[in-house]
């Protein structure tokens, strides 16, 4: 899935801090008087929760694009220093009006709201101490993928539409300003990227820098116009684009590609590992705990991975003795890395590969899901610009709101890398019934607050979509051997992530050391492992999320399947769990142990 939409705000207002400017801002003001006036609780925490989203939709454009919210669409985040500190100040405002608000006099519903609220603003107040701003680009994302993302997803039905985009055009030299302002802080400040991680970085700087603008990935929203942009307006934005572009865009990038070639990637830090940057234990005992939403310990995290793969390896070899190879573990793995048969030779076979899957998968789910979303979502190949450091597949949210239709991204380069075993596996993890059903049906929920809608806890989402994948046996996939080993393959995977990214930051293992680690487990190729760990280096503790959410999700499962014994109801199950949106798992286990009480009082009918 693309990890910069749902938690792009929480990374930047992470930012924050408990400093007090002398001035307060408006946004502080209208907190404090609404905290200072009386009226229903339930009134004022509903209109707290207004105040803070239109609030986050001005300081994040990026994201009011992506979720649809009007008014946003020409102009980017405000990265300068002074806004940054400025949004420090601001946080701990709205918890303020938050305490004023007497929990007890809410309905059950608003106190869901109002502890979810809470929790959110909590942690990001506790990750204040980490300068996590400081390091603003790396391989998998910043304004050299960002900005054409962004670009391709906006809003183009009118010539307002298409004036929005070239207003971000003609603004994005001081993003990129801002980028090297950030960068260069960092630098001074010993807090950087591995060197390593960064190879690719100056090539895609490079990839914004095209002149034909036929092949440039920014102007490629004005390469199609919708009818309702006459010819003459159309021939007008496309010169406008291709100008600002030409002038404006491309000396900024030049900028960035020397600044980052001649200083930033020369003295970049050696070391792969959190714990080596200033406040680096505590700082990934943080990340541990922001994507896991748990207490658990890098310690505990690490064996219980060892545990896993263990347990997943004696499944594998049962697999392997089914397709009647007998060479052992090793040969085997390398001759699903090698052999031809399990690669596809062009990118359009691949994508069409895909496409089946997702049609086969789609008129499976209503035997296992009593509610379905009603948004669209499709199959498209990762932009050529990004594909080299991107990872197998990631999943874009569309907007209802917004009218925008979701997608399944699948990388199309280097297909010797991009195995046949592995495509179920990897469709109902990304598209269905994994990422798209979880987060377009939180999308479409009624009732709810708008950060309930288009927020992500990263153990519930990346576990649901790891638990997908295991349906897939009862949605009559995995019938082939090999593409059964596939699913034990990605199980593999995660299990291995438990054991490499507290290897890579907390226990000080090598970055070869990690890669062998991987290899010696699972058998994806040395590319794709290779992006996996540099993944994981830059992005310490996310990796985490995956496993820890699939096994709680299947305890639970398991739990309701032994108390309720012939009452329990798999479709009922899963609308219970997806019913309330992305949740902290502990918040998820409290609400589904009591949803299980409920079943047993009134019977089945009471899930529904």
């Amino acid at each position: 899935m693309n990890r910069a939409g749902a938690q792009t705000v929480l990374l930047c207002m992470s930012l924050a801090t408990a400093v007090h400017a002398a001035v307060e801002t408006p946004f502080e003001q209208a907190c404090a008087r609404l905290a200072a006036r009386m009226g229903r609780d339930a009134a004022r925490l509903h209109e707290l929760f207004r105040l803070h989203w239109d609030y986050t939709m001005r300081e994040f454009p990026e994201f009011a694009t992506e979720v649809g919210y009007p008014g946003q669409n020409h102009r980017w985040t405000d990265w300068s220093l002074e806004a940054i500190e400025r949004r420090k100040r601001e946080l701990t405002a709205p918890l303020r009006a938050l305490q004023s608000i007497r929990r007890a006099r809410l309905s059950a519903a608003d106190q869901l709201n109002y502890d979810l609220f809470r929790y959110n603003l909590q942690l990001q107040l506790d990750g204040i101490r980490f300068p996590s701003e400081l390091m603003p680009l790396t391989q998998l994302n910043g304004v050299q993928q960002d900005a054409a993302r962004i670009l391709e997803i906006s809003p183009r039905a009118s010539v307002r539409d298409y004036e929005d985009m070239l207003a971000r055009l003609e603004a994005l030299p001081t993003l990129v300003d801002q980028t090297l302002a950030l960068l260069e802080r960092g630098l001074e400040r010993g807090i950087t990227p591995p060197r390593i991680t960064l190879r690719d970085v100056p090539r895609q700087v490079q990839n914004q820098m095209e002149r034909d603008p036929q092949r440039n990935p920014l102007l490629k929203p004005f390469g199609e116009f919708p009818e309702a942009v006459a010819p003459g307006e159309r021939a007008r934005l496309r010169r406008a684009a291709e100008a600002a572009v030409r002038d404006k865009v491309i000396p900024a990038f030049a900028r960035l590609h020397e600044f980052l070639v001649r200083r930033y990637l020369p003295g970049a830090r050696e070391s792969t590992a959190m714990r080596d940057l200033p406040d680096g234990r505590a700082w990934y005992a943080y990340n541990v705990r922001l994507n896991t939403s748990t207490d658990l310990s890098p310690q505990q995290i690490h064996e219980l991975g060892l545990a896993e793969v263990r347990r997943i390896r004696a499944e594998m070899e049962k697999v392997i003795a089914s397709t009647g190879f007998t060479n052992g573990f090793d040969a085997f793995l390398e001759f699903l890395r090698r052999d031809a048969r399990f690669y596809y030779t062009s990118a359009e076979e691949l994508l069409r590969a895909y496409r089946d899957i997702c049609k086969r998968a789609d008129p499976e789910l209503a035997r296992l899901f009593g509610r379905l979303p009603r948004l669209p979502y499709g199959v498209l190949p990762v932009p050529d610009y990004a594909a080299p450091s991107q990872p197998t597949a990631y999943y874009q949210p569309g907007s209802p709101r917004a009218g925008r239709p979701a997608f399944f991204y699948a990388n199309t380069y280097a297909l010797d890398t991009r195995p046949k075993w592995e495509m179920e596996a990897l469709t109902l993890h990304e598209a269905v019934p994994g990422h798209h059903l979880q987060i377009a049906l939180a999308q479409e929920m009624e009732n709810v607050p708008e950060f309930r809608r288009h927020g992500g806890y990263t153990a519930y989402v990346e576990g649901w979509a790891l638990y997908a994948e295991s349906l897939g046996l009862e949605m009559g996939f995995y019938k082939d051997p090999y593409m059964d080993f596939g699913r034990l393959v990605y199980e593999m995977w995660r299990a291995v992530r438990l054991v490499v990214d507290t290897g890579l930051h907390e226990f000080g293992w090598s970055r070869q050391q990690a890669i062998d680690y991987f290899l010696t487990h699972a058998s994806k190729n040395e590319h794709d492992v290779t992006v996996e760990v540099d993944r994981y280096i830059v992005w310490p503790g996310q990796a985490l999320a995956y496993k820890i959410g699939e096994l709680k999700i299947k305890e639970l499962r398991a739990l309701a399947a032994r108390e309720l014994g012939e009452r329990f109801d798999l479709r009922a199950f899963h609308d219970a769990v997806l019913g309330d949106g992305a949740l902290p798992l502990d918040v998820l286990e409290a609400r589904m142990r009591e949803w299980i009480r409920a079943r047993q009082k009134d019977g089945p009918k009471s899930g529904r």
